[in-house]
């Protein structure tokens, strides 16, 4: 098959003609149809992913039709459009058994564990557990925006941040989760507040929801304008980024027993950001992680993008080839794109 791969951490990026995936007892081969960029796969090839072994083909968010099953797999079947969380549990763990794949002990990520889908097929460990049937309403394009960016803003604001109606919700970082984030927010009633350094970006939160916008690079103090903006502090607010200012000021904006829900990959320097201690305790505020979603959770999720109430097409900027990706990987950290790009050209 045809796959993207890199043979050193941030070296440059070809396309190879590599051995086709073969499925395992409880796996499944996956005919690639779609699978977008994302910046996870950036930080992949930079280095800052600890599960990857050289040489490596990235991708991680995807839709296709099954092409092959393992002996053990019982609920899909040759022929079945599919898609799948960037995060795949073993199905059998503690956290597992709890509902929580999305945490599992033994995980598996598609690009990071184990090849990934810039390539025409990817295989897929524990397919019982970790696959979802695709409706006919959504098409393969679409489908590809899901498995990481979108689902990850849909368990931040649902499940995690638990958002209603009428609440201020700040979203710190306008690229694909972000965005994702406001336009989810945005469908469930809150009122978001969008902030980034790009006015393209903002202009495309407006677009998806946004009732106000923030100019990072315009405001002396970011924090005390969403504060203002929300009369007193978000209820909820994202670091859809995952920087030591990002996050910071996440918390910082808060109002009293407020939520902050990290979602942005924090690596390197910001590792281990400056937290507000003091400001966390006083006002009761909780800090949350949020790391993909189970599969077995998609169905509120597609039935809302079915019935109109979300439509994660509007995220995508355009659709590419494979031969472009290779050049649009390295340049992720740019922040240059207003939205999704999507490979479904192998």
């Amino acid at each position: 098959m045809r796959a993207i791969v890199y043979e050193s951490f941030k070296a440059p990026l070809t396309i190879q003609h590599v051995t086709d995936p073969s499925p395992s007892e409880h796996g499944v081969v996956i005919k690639v149809k779609a699978t977008g960029l994302c910046r996870s796969d950036w930080h992949g090839w930079m280095g800052h992913d600890q599960d990857i072994e050289l040489p490596h083909v990235p991708g991680h968010e995807l839709a296709g039709i099954i092409e092959t099953t393992g002996k053990n797999v019982h609920n899909f079947r040759v022929g079945d459009r599919v898609t799948v969380p960037f995060v795949c549990g073993c199905g059998s763990c503690i956290p597992c058994t709890s509902g929580n794949h999305q945490i599992c002990d033994y995980q598996s990520q598609p690009g990071f564990t184990h090849w990934g889908s810039f390539a025409e097929y990817v295989a897929i460990d524990y397919a019982d557990t970790n696959l979802v049937l695709l409706p006919d309403e959504i098409d393969d394009i679409t489908a590809a925006t899901l498995g990481c960016r979108f689902i990850t803003a849909f368990r931040a604001i649902v499940a995690q941040g638990k958002v209603n109606a009428g609440q201020y919700v700040a979203i710190h970082g306008c690229g694909g989760v972000g965005l994702s984030a406001i336009m989810i927010a945005s469908a469930l009633g809150a009122q978001v507040i969008a902030i980034d350094i790009n006015e393209e970006s903002l202009h495309l939160a407006k677009e998806l929801g946004a009732i106000q916008t923030v100019n990072a690079t315009r405001q002396e103090d970011v924090v005390d304008t969403i504060k203002t903006l929300t009369h007193g502090g978000a209820h909820v607010s994202v670091d859809a980024l995952g920087s030591a200012t990002t996050c910071f000021n996440s918390i910082t904006n808060l109002r009293k027993q407020g939520k902050h829900i990290q979602v942005g990959l924090m690596t390197g320097n910001h590792q281990h950001p400056n937290i507000p201690m003091d400001k966390v305790l006083a006002d009761e505020l909780e800090i949350i992680g949020s790391h993909g979603m189970q599969a077995y959770k998609y169905p509120e999720m597609l039935n809302m993008i079915k019935n109109g109430k979300l439509h994660p097409q509007k995220l995508i900027q355009n659709t590419i080839t494979l031969e472009q990706a290779i050049k649009a990987l390295p340049e992720m950290d740019n922040f240059d794109t207003k939205g999704i790009q999507v490979i479904n050209s192998f």
